[in-house]
């Protein structure tokens, strides 16, 4: 059965599968990891136990990512895999949540007919009395066309001391090689006292960082009047920051065409709000940048970093790119590799562009680079910051951070790893609770971590 549009199963609110387990994979970004920890909320709330792997569980549940060209493979490829255990083990539930759902609705079920549940973006507080429907009735395809508010569930944190919160849905711009509008819809914003609650109630349960989510944070609160007064999020960020137990703050995803003094300002003056800022160029190449319709130029992002820089001296700030987008050619390539060099970033998260069915990019005529000439391209951007991530690395040696542990290092357990305020990674020797803060005094310095001992 496919539903479009308005739910109409009714809510169970009473557990049905207690002692029963779950598999949740998620693929993609911070929202869908989110969205990953609620879906796990309601299933723990329904009685349901985490699985040691999707091969025994009683349900498994993939939330999925569209943004990049193989995320259909993975998908599909998962879901191939599952066929054999659902043969023998009818009983089985498979459900497939997210982005890739919400744009390939029916596609789902028809390449793949022995998933019971495919819901999208704006429906997975919804997620529990689909598989009721399933389990009674058969499979079904529930796609909602828009959400009219943005739906907060209890979710099953990854870690105790650390949170993300959701700030608002969707995004109004129209980047011409991202289909996030088309599956996440048009930009609605949280009451700035919800958030704040929310926030509040995270703190009394011992989190001490929290992340808040955005497709673009920085038009928080535009389709908001309370009082008469636009909820600007540097407003936000100020309240957030008067929450007692809250130690950290950051926030991911700005847009820069959006990123004003105003915001800079109340990061330098909330002491909660770290100094880290992902700051998203895509291409240093005013020619490319208009083809993405990003809204700026290589100088305007450039005097952006300024901005931040003056509010917050050492000032950590990452960056995403995308190498080879329709009609990249040397020279806007190289345009990107002189952005880089003076804008001197931390990290940068790198990209293959590749085109999305439904974006403006997929229609461009010049879609054609080499893949031989993409490659040398990603490799000499990618050498670059490198060698500028390791400089800004060692300005650190020597100097003395504040670390909050996430627990044991993954390559050495009699090591703890953790993040600087700017979210660098540290490595230092002794075993350390997570949820801690600590000093580390730095001594060495790799591309991507640091080395230290605790004071």
């Amino acid at each position: 059965m496919t539903l479009i549009g308005m739910p109409q199963i009714r809510e169970r609110r009473t557990p049905t599968r207690t002692g029963r387990t779950y598999h949740l994979r998620t693929f993609g970004c911070q929202m869908n990891v989110h969205d990953s920890e609620g879906i796990a909320g309601l299933l723990e709330a329904d009685g349901m136990v985490p699985a040691t792997d999707a091969d025994t569980a009683d349900l498994v549940v993939f939330n999925t990512c569209c943004i990049r060209e193989n995320a259909d493979d993975k998908l599909y490829g998962s879901l191939g895999s599952l066929k054999r255990i659902k043969d023998e083990r009818p009983e089985l539930l498979i459900a497939v949540g997210g982005c890739l759902a919400q744009k390939d609705r029916n596609l789902v079920q028809d390449r793949a007919p022995w998933v019971d549940v495919v819901f999208g973006t704006h429906n997975l507080s919804r997620v529990v009395s689909l598989l009721d429907y399933a389990e009674e009735w058969g499979p079904i395809t529930e796609i909602l066309e828009e959400s009219e508010s943005v739906t907060v569930v209890p979710a099953k944190r990854e870690v105790d001391h650390s949170a993300w919160v959701t700030i608002m849905i969707g995004c109004n711009n129209s980047c011409t090689f991202c289909i996030v509008p088309s599956v996440r819809g048009a930009e609605i914003s949280r009451r700035p006292g919800d958030i704040v609650r929310e926030v509040q109630d995270l703190a009394a349960d011992g989190v001490v960082e929290v992340t808040l989510l955005g497709q673009n944070v920085n038009s928080y609160g535009r389709d908001l009047e309370l009082g008469g007064h636009k909820a600007l999020f540097a407003d936000l960020l100020r309240r957030v920051g008067e929450v007692d137990g809250i130690e950290r703050i950051r926030y991911t995803s700005p847009h820069p065409k959006d990123f004003k003094a105003d915001v800079a300002l109340a990061m330098a003056e909330t002491e909660a709000v770290c100094e880290q800022l992902h700051m998203p160029l895509q291409s240093g190449s005013d020619r490319i940048l208009s083809a993405m319709h990003r809204g700026y130029t290589a100088e305007r992002f450039l005097a952006k970093l300024d901005l931040a820089r003056q509010h917050l001296p050492g000032l950590a700030i990452s960056t995403d790119i995308i190498v080879g987008f329709p009609g990249e050619s040397e020279a806007d390539f190289q345009a990107t590799l002189d952005v880089v060099a003076v804008a001197r970033f931390d990290s940068a998260f790198t990209f293959i562009y590749s085109p999305r069915p439904g974006t403006a990019a997929a229609e461009m005529v010049d879609q054609f680079v080499a893949p031989e000439v993409i490659q040398d391209r990603y490799q000499r951007l990618t050498e670059l910051q490198t060698s500028i991530g390791l400089e800004r690395n060692q300005e650190l040696v020597g100097a003395t951070v504040e670390v909050l542990v996430d627990g044991p290092s993954k390559t050495d357990p009699t090591k703890s790893s953790g993040r600087t305020r700017g979210n660098k990674l540290v490595h230092f020797p002794g075993e350390v609770a997570p949820g801690s803060l600590v000093n580390v005094r730095i001594d060495r310095a790799a591309p991507h971590f640091l080395i230290g001992d605790r004071l």
